[in-house]
């Protein structure tokens, strides 16, 4: 004895009838439908993670980078200035400082040599 199915079909969704279902044919093919969009979903959902890792991968790459290129520019900055401080040294130069140059067409201002602001005494 061989039982078929031969009731109309339909789909409820959240207690809405779908209209336009009426066969089983039409059930598995909107079946179908759901599964192929869920699908996309996801191979999208791990795109956009697999770009972000990738993202992120680079820039902590980046900030090693930078990290090492600014340690290697402090190392040849300390090297550079004991080489002047020698060659200034073997010259009998002595340092200038910031205070010992001018301004073109200013005098120098006289500084309280307590005092670290530049106060004029007039």
């Amino acid at each position: 004895m061989r039982s078929e199915n031969s009731s109309p079909a339909s789909i409820d969704i959240f207690g809405q009838h779908v209209p336009g279902v009426q066969t089983e044919g039409q059930v598995f093919a909107a079946g179908v439908l759901v599964a192929f969009v869920f699908m996309l979903g996801m191979g999208l959902a791990f795109l956009t993670l697999n770009r972000a890792l990738r993202v992120r991968r680079e820039l902590r790459d980046l900030r090693e980078e930078h990290r090492e290129s600014i340690s290697t520019l402090e190392m040849e900055k300390q090297r550079l200035q004991r080489e002047l401080a020698r060659a200034r040294g073997a010259a009998g130069e002595t340092a200038t400082t910031a205070d010992d140059i001018r301004v073109a067409g200013r005098p120098a201002p006289d500084r309280d040599p307590v005092s670290s602001f530049s106060d004029r005494t007039d």
